[in-house]
């Protein structure tokens, strides 16, 4: 039986693509880029926001320079409307509270920067005790790098052989193998099934009710 759950966040916990696309879109009209459609976001979202910009800006505009002018208009709008449209995914807010129940860790890692990560944990599940909510840190590299998962070990006193990790990327997949913990990807998030089994996940899940199975 597992101890620790360690859930990624957008994709995974919460639908979160049109306020990211939104938000994203409104910083590029500012500056005079051109925007894109909800859907194309799926594709440039799991790395951070500052390589959200890079993928969202045009070609020959992709500069350090312009990511830091895009990140400036983005942040304070993103701060207001990141609740307008996110959502919690289906049976995601009863698994949380079945763990809760059930004596079983939870924790997040996510590649949003950390304010908003703790924001939107806090607006969405209230009633949820996280033993650490972990987004995009300054000085701390972004998953795939294993830090994150190391850092939450550390908080949550478990051993990786007691750690579920459950994400909708190859990104995450990349994470917790990295890490050497076990994982778990989902299919009802940001993509495709064929994506997370090139990284041969030890389980692929189309419900959050099946990861109680997998936790037991």
């Amino acid at each position: 039986m597992k101890k620790l759950v360690i859930f990624d966040l957008d994709g995974t916990l919460l639908n979160t693509i049109a306020d990211l696309a939104h938000s994203t879109n409104y910083a590029l009209n500012k500056l005079g880029y051109p925007t894109h459609e909800i859907e194309k976001y799926n594709f440039m979202v799991g790395n951070g926001i500052d390589k959200l910009f890079e993928r969202a800006l045009p070609e020959g505009e992709k500069s350090k320079e312009n990511v830091l002018r895009v990140r400036k208009e983005f942040v304070p709008y993103y701060d207001i409307h990141n609740a307008d449209d996110s959502r919690p995914y289906p049976g995601i807010p009863e698994l949380l509270s079945y763990l809760q129940d059930a004596g079983i860790q939870i924790t997040v890692a996510s590649n949003k920067y950390q304010a908003a990560t703790q924001k939107l944990i806090d607006h969405y599940f209230p009633e949820i005790h996280f033993t650490a909510v972990f987004g995009q840190r300054e000085g701390i590299k972004v998953k795939p790098d294993p830090t994150v998962v190391f850092d939450i070990l550390e908080v949550a006193k478990v051993t990786k052989e007691e750690v579920l990790y459950v994400g909708d990327s190859g990104v995450d997949m990349q994470t917790a193998a990295n890490a050497g913990v076990t994982v778990c990807g989902v299919t009802w998030g940001f993509r495709p099934r064929a994506e997370l089994e090139e990284f041969s996940p030890q389980y692929i899940v189309d419900t959050a009710e099946e990861i109680k199975r997998l936790i037991l």
